[in-house]
């Protein structure tokens, strides 16, 4: 039987049961890894990070984030503190305070990369 329902329009819609936002998540992740080969085949991939990095240098975050990382290990204690432990700690404020113009130049260049590929 369809499982499909007429909207307010008229028009065959699937019920909203969960299932849809399930198929685009593995979407997403479809072109993701999609995306994430064609980058890396062609090289590209390493080239932005490169660049990331280079512009993350320059505009300090780097040292921002490494005193940051110094200021976590004092306060827990060194011996109190893995990697793990760190790395899970300065993770989220590391990319909330990646500025936005770099990820822009990033995003733009990774969409030029895909028109021309």
């Amino acid at each position: 039987p369809d499982r499909r329902l007429k909207d307010s329009y008229g028009e065959m819609a699937a019920p909203k049961d969960g299932n849809a936002a399930m198929d685009r998540s593995v979407l997403d992740a479809q072109v993701r890894a999609s995306v994430n080969q064609k980058l890396e085949e062609s090289g590209e991939k390493e080239r932005l990070k490169e660049l990331l990095r280079k512009k993350l240098i320059e505009r300090g975050w780097r040292d921002e984030l490494k005193e940051y990382c110094k200021e976590v290990i004092k306060s827990k204690g060194l011996e109190q503190i893995s990697v793990e432990d760190l790395v899970s700690e300065i993770t989220p404020r590391g990319r909330a305070t990646i500025p936005d113009d770099i990820k822009a130049e990033l995003l733009e260049r990774i969409r030029k990369f895909l028109s021309t590929n």
